[in-house]
């Protein structure tokens, strides 16, 4: 997601069950070009217990993609192409779901990547109104060195009021189809949801992301605690990576701190949200 998944909120879900997780979607053009953007993204948002994490960027060239890539395997364990944002800013800068009709330059971006990395190099993807087409591509995107799939079980077009459910069906025909892992993504806002969704589908792992911002206990189950408690905990998570150091600017008015409370403001409202 962008701007959703920064530093300390992945440490907060470690905390509470999660032991996997991805950066925001970086832009990788930019994130080559502009050091600014670099240190705001990722180099100011490292932490020894941060791991195993995987830097997730969107691109349309494998110049471009590789150039990030290079720079961010020396933070991270893996480098993952997304193929799966849906916004209007995907549509517009030709990436996201919507490469997901020039297999050819998808094919080439992961064949270099691949072959210039070393770490592994995976994708996350949508899926195609037609099962035939979501498996074959899965197979392109594991025949080109992919090492791990990420599959939300929605189409491009499911967003906003036509969102609707995640197709289960999908991300099972498509774990029968790969020999590589596949991470299930779609309908999972309970660790009840997120345990259905494995042993129907059978994929190695399940990923939540709108699930995990309302409430980040989610991988321990039970009752979540008060709201307050998460809120709590999550600025104190955030006061503590800038006493160390870590995030931008020295406080939410400067530095970059306006982007920092930004962020801190978007947590907040998610996790409040459902409490009135």
């Amino acid at each position: 997601m962008v701007e959703q998944s920064e530093l300390a909120w992945r440490l907060l879900c470690r905390r509470h069950g999660a032991n996997l997780a991805f950066t925001p979607m970086m832009h990788a053009q930019m994130f080559v070009k502009d050091a600014h953007y670099r240190r705001e993204h990722l180099l100011s948002q490292t932490h020894p217990l941060d791991h195993p994490l995987i830097a997730q960027f969107c691109a349309n060239s494998p110049h471009h993609f590789v150039a990030a890539g290079l720079i961010a395997q020396e933070l991270c364990d893996g480098v993952d192409l997304n193929l799966g944002c849906p916004q209007m800013i995907a549509r517009r800068g030709h990436y996201g779901a919507y490469l997901q009709d020039d297999w050819e330059l998808i094919h080439s971006m992961v064949v270099a990547a691949v072959s210039s990395l070393r770490v592994p190099v995976s994708c996350k993807l949508r899926i195609f109104p037609d099962q035939r087409r979501t498996v074959a591509y899965a197979r392109m995107l594991e025949s080109a060195g992919c090492r791990m799939l990420t599959v939300h079980g929605r189409t491009r077009e499911q967003l906003g009021h036509l969102t609707g459910l995640a197709d289960w069906d999908q991300i099972r025909a498509v774990r029968l189809a790969v020999r590589i892992p596949v991470l299930a993504n779609g309908n999972v806002s309970s660790l009840g949801d997120a345990q259905r969704l494995a042993e129907y589908t059978g994929a190695r792992g399940v990923m939540s992301a709108e699930g995990l911002l309302h409430n980040p206990f989610l991988f321990e189950g039970g009752s979540p605690p008060p709201v307050w408690e998460a809120a709590a905990e999550f600025l104190s998570l955030e006061e503590e990576l800038q006493n160390d150091g870590r995030g931008q600017g020295r406080g939410l008015g400067g530095g970059g701190g306006a982007h920092r409370a930004s962020r801190v403001r978007s947590h907040l409202y998610r996790l409040w949200h459902h409490a009135w």
